[in-house]
């Protein structure tokens, strides 16, 4: 609520001072379009498709989580003044609405969970429940205080739909197509930009395909957050973690931690997993526990400052895992 009121303040001050009632010049004015993302893989799929027609900014700091973010006066102007504002429109990015309710923007926005089949974020079995966050029950008789949360409760929608390579080519065409829309005469360029682009995530979603097709056992356990669902439905995983993708919890239960630990210890599993940025002490003590491994799967919602650097794409984060997935799952 704090945050909430925050950005409604922000906003206003914001209009007042910018003259929000004087629309800015207008798009076709531009030599370059502008273009805004909220985290990497969108940042990463539009500059894909925008090659050298476009500028490109990332909201997201590089090293930073997305759940914490909360936006610079810099950063809503930047949003106000871009002709493509690329975002999830899922949890994590919820302010995003305020923003745009409270501010003129010159150009238009894009979700990305628009562009592709929505799955919903569920619990599994011994991950740790969520606090407050029972979506499905919270309007069911108040005399329930003992229910919790079930095998394949939902407990909202996941946002994290770019996890799947089919998805991430289908939303970097959409982008291409967006591009053509707002720059008709460098429409044939922008589509096949990302045509390429997609070609290369198709290739890799192929090679992820084949790896998991010789796999007889498609077990995976998470000591960390799992915002892989779609990765797992797109590659038929079975998945257990410790908490769910959006969960702003960082500490499970006694019970979480055994049941993992009984999970990797039963089912000969050879290796904990933990997400980038973790400080894996969960995944740490569940392998300790269990006397096997770990190993990160980067999850691309963001990149570290040297990695942005260097040129880091969706594609080479995901070829990377996929590398991973080879060396630790065939022990």
């Amino acid at each position: 609520m704090k945050k909430f009121l925050s950005l409604c303040l922000l906003c206003g001050l914001l209009m007042t001072g910018c003259g929000a009632s004087q629309p800015a010049a207008a798009p076709e004015t531009r030599d370059r379009l502008k273009i805004v993302a909220t985290v990497f893989p969108a940042y990463d799929f539009a500059r894909a498709a925008a090659g050298d027609l476009a500028d490109v900014e990332m909201l997201l700091p590089p090293g930073t989580e997305s759940h914490s973010y909360e936006p610079t006066p810099a950063d809503i102007l930047a949003v106000q003044d871009c002709d493509l504002f690329l975002y999830l429109g899922g949890e994590s990015d919820t302010w995003v609405d305020t923003i745009l309710d409270a501010v003129y923007m010159r150009g238009t926005a894009m979700r990305m969970v628009d562009c592709v089949e929505l799955l919903e974020e569920e619990t599994v079995e011994g991950m740790q429940e969520e606090p407050g966050h029972d979506h499905e029950h919270e309007h069911e008789d108040e005399n329930h205080e003992d229910h919790d949360h079930g095998l394949g409760e939902v407990v909202g929608m996941d946002e994290h739909v770019w996890t799947a390579p089919k998805n991430a080519a289908e939303i970097t065409r959409d982008i291409g197509e967006k591009l053509a829309e707002l720059d008709p005469a460098h429409a044939a360029v922008y589509t096949e930009n990302a045509e390429v682009y997609a070609r290369q995530i198709d290739e890799l979603d192929g090679e992820f395909r084949d790896f998991f097709a010789g796999m007889p056992d498609r077990t995976i356990v998470f000591g960390d957050r799992f915002p892989l669902r779609y990765f797992a439905e797109e590659y038929d995983l079975n998945y257990y973690a410790a908490f769910p993708g959006c969960s702003t919890q960082t500490e499970p239960s006694a019970a979480t931690i055994a049941f993992l630990t009984e999970k990797v210890r039963n089912e000969n599993i050879s290796t904990v997993w933990y997400i980038e940025f973790s400080n894996h002490l969960v995944a740490d003590s569940i392998a300790e526990a269990a006397s096997v491994g770990t190993a990160m799967f980067h999850t691309c919602h963001n990149i570290s400052p040297d990695d942005l650097e260097a040129g880091t794409t969706y594609v080479s984060l995901m070829r990377m895992n996929l590398e991973t997935l080879r060396t630790h799952m065939t022990k």
